[in-house]
């Protein structure tokens, strides 16, 4: 019974010994590699808003405006400026009606409210189907593209629910994902524009 209890003693304190290591060099790891994952992700960011919005001179991340969509969704607002002046906003803006779950997209508007250009974020859409919207929404190929279109003036709902836009083949629920983050997006900037001129962005 002695022999027992000893063994069990050891087997208890060899455990705590190995989750002790092991929670210190996990707690090291992640101090070592959390700023590089920081900048990483940053750099990915800038990336993003020189692809939906190019040209600006200032740093659209020092000035970003994160406000609550209608639909409780987290959008973030990054004005972009040349010289001073406002040339557009990148907008990351998403949906939650995705066929895999939530899509998250980037996408650029000029002042008016015009599409310069898009960029998907995140995605769980099925592989060769819903991911081609990475590109499929950029195509000048019939009513495919969005780029240069204002929601505000332009359906751009799929054209199976009488809209403006050509859904993607066989992925008509992704499509119509797409499409409510872009509107959600461009509701979102419209209501908060006020906002990002008080911010004052440099």
């Amino acid at each position: 019974m002695a022999t027992i209890e000893s063994s069990l003693k050891n087997m208890l304190l060899t455990l705590f010994v190995i989750t002790a290591i092991a929670g210190t060099s996990l707690g090291f790891v992640y101090k070592l590699t959390e700023k590089p994952i920081a900048a990483a992700k940053a750099r990915k960011l800038q990336a993003a808003i020189k692809e939906v919005v190019p040209g600006f001179t200032n740093n659209p991340g020092d000035n970003v405006l994160e406000v609550t969509s209608d639909e409780g969704l987290p959008i973030k607002l990054y004005p972009a400026k040349k010289d001073g002046k406002l040339i557009g906003v990148a907008v990351e803006t998403m949906t939650n009606k995705g066929f895999g779950g939530n899509v998250k997209i980037m996408v650029g508007f000029k002042p008016d409210g015009t599409i310069i250009n898009y960029q998907v974020l995140e995605h769980q859409e099925t592989p060769g189907l819903g991911t081609k919207m990475a590109t499929w929404f950029k195509t000048d190929k019939g009513n495919q593209s969005v780029l240069g279109k204002n929601p505000g003036k332009n359906n751009l709902t799929v054209s199976k629910d009488g809209g403006e836009v050509d859904a993607i083949t066989a992925a008509t629920i992704s499509s119509r994902a797409f499409l409510d983050a872009v509107r959600v997006g461009y509701e979102t900037l419209k209501k908060n524009e006020a906002k990002l001129e008080e911010g004052g962005a440099k």
